[in-house]
């Protein structure tokens, strides 16, 4: 249908990407994004990393395997096509215990089920000559990994909605949804908006906002704060690209690393503790609202039965830069307490079942005019042109 309005809930680069896509490929539909920041990429896409993702981890088949793959290629031509920041440093993900070679070897076969280009397992002497300060027994090496400014990323998309004819209005939290005949009301207190489709990209808000549209009360969003520490700037040479561990399957983080980042700066993290507020940055941040919230779930109190031991550990690491540095230390042998500072922290929205299950994979559905992003995490900043691909095809399957 030509002539249509869309709205998207959420400036990030998912709902920036998404709003782009259906502004370039769908003529004569406009679009206006909805943010109650009062800029963009203020949250999950501002706290990144920088990583872009090889498609290394994911379930075969899944949507973040078939969405990382086909975004790493567009997000590749479109940093190059607006001299935007992209570095292929390469990766390695370091086995640095005989017990790991196993599970570093089903990441393998994983990885080669998608595609992940020039990926290849190498000894330790191979490890020694790509990174002379990394220590370990074997490690996969993707020399195709790169590190972007996602930010950056987002404001050019942002800069491609409004060039298009779309708008990006700042400083409009959503407050209500209503179905109103023909189409969608979405209100900011006394602001309102009338939409004949809507799309909510709200990240760590996104069950809130879902609330807000009577959509499923499940999955609820648990906020994960990722504390990150920085390498001096005279250790910074100590790692020349992207160092991970191995990866535990029972979770979706991947554990402490060592990150270079575009700007020349090395992140050592992050750790994965519960914050206290959805947008709870710092620990001192605490919304009794959040709380609350969080508590009468069931899924949350099964959560932490199943998780309790390495949530504490997790906290340990939080409070210690010692403990922190101890996991780090295992990679990276030459480096201390003494080789880093305090950095930022980011906090992930990650997706929680009534069961207690961390939710994986992207979860992305559509209730008539309304379509919402309930959980996108890592590897959404990757992904965000494919998963935006991915949108405007469900969104306009009735078209």
């Amino acid at each position: 249908m030509a002539d249509e309005t869309v709205g998207v809930v959420g400036a990030g680069i998912v709902g920036l990407a998404t709003a782009r896509e259906i502004a370039l490929r769908r003529p004569g539909t406009r679009v206006v994004v909805l943010e109650k920041e009062q800029e963009v990429s203020r949250h999950q896409t501002g706290h990144n990393s920088g990583v872009v993702h090889a498609g290394i981890y994911y379930t075969p088949g899944s949507l973040k395997a078939d969405l990382c793959v086909r975004g790493v290629s567009l997000l590749r031509e479109y940093c190059q096509d607006r001299r935007l920041p992209y570095d292929e440093i390469g990766k390695l993900v370091v086995a640095v215990r005989e017990d790991e070679l196993g599970r570093m070897q089903n990441l393998y076969e994983r990885a080669k089920n998608n595609h992940v280009p020039e990926l290849r397992r190498i000894s330790r002497a191979e490890i020694g000559e790509l990174e002379p300060h990394v220590g370990g027994i074997a490690a996969l090496h993707s020399p195709r990994t790169a590190i972007t400014d996602y930010p950056a990323v987002a404001r050019a998309f942002a800069k491609d909605v409004v060039d298009s004819g779309g708008e990006v209005r700042l400083g409009f939290p959503v407050t209500s949804i209503t179905t109103v005949p023909g189409g969608i009301e979405v209100a900011s207190g006394q602001d309102r908006v009338r939409v004949d489709r809507l799309i909510l990209c709200a990240g760590l808000q996104s069950d809130s906002v879902a609330g807000l549209a009577q959509d499923r009360q499940e999955p609820r969003i648990i906020p994960f704060r990722g504390e990150y520490l920085l390498l001096k700037p005279d250790r910074a040479h100590l790692v020349r690209g992207l160092v991970y561990p191995v990866p535990d399957p029972r979770y979706p983080f991947l554990g402490v690393h060592f990150t270079p980042r575009v700007d020349g700066s090395v992140e050592v993290g992050p750790n994965a503790v519960l914050a206290l507020a959805k947008e709870g940055y710092r620990r001192s941040r605490v919304s009794p609202r959040d709380l609350l919230a969080l508590a009468a779930y069931p899924g949350t109190w099964r959560m932490a039965g199943r998780h309790w031991r390495t949530g504490i550990k997790e906290y340990r690491g939080s409070l210690s830069m010692a403990a922190f540095m101890k996991d780090a230390k295992l990679y990276v042998p030459g480096v201390g307490v003494r080789d880093v500072v305090r950095g930022g922290a980011g906090v992930r929205a990650q997706a929680l079942d009534r069961d207690g299950t961390l939710v994986d994979d992207f979860r992305i559905h559509r209730v008539g005019r309304i379509t919402a992003v309930r959980n996108a995490p890592s590897p959404a900043a990757t992904a965000s042109m494919a998963i935006a691909e991915h949108i405007t095809a469900a969104v306009f399957d009735d078209a």
